[in-house]
């Protein structure tokens, strides 16, 4: 017997068996890979992420032309400079104030507050609002415009999707109510409208609404209008925008009272205007808002083939025809 040999043998054998060592290049090769995966991973993530903030930011401050002209020179309508305050006492708003009456001692009690749109300051003249304001000032009604926060030429402010609007829109309402009017319509247009939806939950002090293009700031026309300029997956981007909304603006999205517009029943005449080929706001959203209502003056224009903000300006006869017939319907009823 030879143990030693048989020792050497078996040796070798378990020598043959384990594995050859990894190279420290081979592994200094893996990390630099792995290290290069992550980085590209971190790289989408925050280019994904800063789009997110751009979009954000983008929408929280709308690019606003100056004022151009003034309610003189566009309609020879007389006007005083006025600045109110916002309820909440967040801001001072500045806007004209176009008297019914001009030279006469008896002043108008009928005021309309002109709601102009995102993006927009009181002339809009897409609309044109100046044609409408002097609609109104021929109807013996005195005539509020304004600029919201966002469109400020001295105190720029953020859009917050009628959070903070709608305590500048209720200012004005303040201001017609101290210069006498004891009627308020509030006439709005697009996140105008909105905004104004959202005043009317919580003031008595509006008597009616027209509202056109009505765009209220809720999850799905948020979603709808960012699909509209690039494709983007709803999730995560409408959890990454909520989050990104309160940092750059100061607005939650679940702050806008969304769920109680959509399901309120107002106690005052609403005349509902819309288009069919309204890409920012669809129509069927302006159709839930109508069925809510049951005040026999409410009613509800939808108008085939026409598009955002651009109603009056593509029917402007049946316009104005529809808007006095909702205008007398509601001085009649109050008689």
């Amino acid at each position: 017997m030879f143990p030693t040999s048989k020792s050497n043998s078996h040796l070798q054998r378990d020598v043959s068996t384990i594995p050859p060592a990894i190279s420290p290049r081979l592994i200094r090769f893996k990390h630099i890979i792995v290290a290069l995966i992550l980085s590209i991973l971190f790289f989408f993530v925050f280019c994904f992420i800063a789009l997110h903030a751009y979009i954000a930011w983008v929408l929280s401050n709308p690019t606003v032309a100056p004022v151009y002209s003034n309610p003189m020179l566009a309609k020879g309508m007389g006007y005083e400079e006025v600045t109110f305050p916002a309820v909440d006492g967040s801001r001072n708003v500045n806007g004209w104030y176009i008297p019914a009456e001009e030279d006469s001692s008896k002043a108008s009690s009928k005021t309309i507050i002109l709601s102009h749109g995102y993006g927009a300051n009181r002339e809009e003249s897409w609309i044109p609002m100046y044609d409408l304001a002097h609609y109104a000032h021929q109807q013996n009604f005195n005539v509020i415009m304004f600029d919201y926060g966002f469109a400020s030429q001295n105190s720029r402010g953020v859009a917050t999707g009628g959070k903070a609007e709608s305590k500048q829109l209720l200012g004005a309402v303040q201001l017609a109510k101290q210069k006498g009017a004891q009627e308020v319509v509030v006439w709005g247009f697009s996140m105008g409208a909105g905004t104004a939806l959202q005043a009317a939950l919580v003031s008595d002090d509006i008597d009616a609404m027209i509202l056109d293009s009505t765009f209220l700031l809720e999850p799905d026309t948020l979603y709808h209008n960012i699909q509209n300029q690039i494709d983007l997956p709803r999730q995560p981007t409408l959890q990454i925008l909520t989050m990104l909304f309160p940092i750059l603006n100061g607005t939650s999205l679940n702050s806008i009272p969304y769920q109680a517009v959509k399901t309120t029943d107002y106690d005052i005449p609403i005349l509902f205007i819309h288009g069919t080929e309204d890409d920012k706001a669809p129509y069927p959203m302006a159709e839930l808002f109508a069925s809510n209502q049951t005040n026999p003056n409410s009613d509800v224009w939808i108008v085939d083939d026409a598009h955002h903000e651009l109603i009056f300006r593509e029917h402007p006869k049946e316009y104005l025809r529809r808007v006095s017939m909702f205008l007398g319907n509601i001085q009649l009823a109050q008689q």
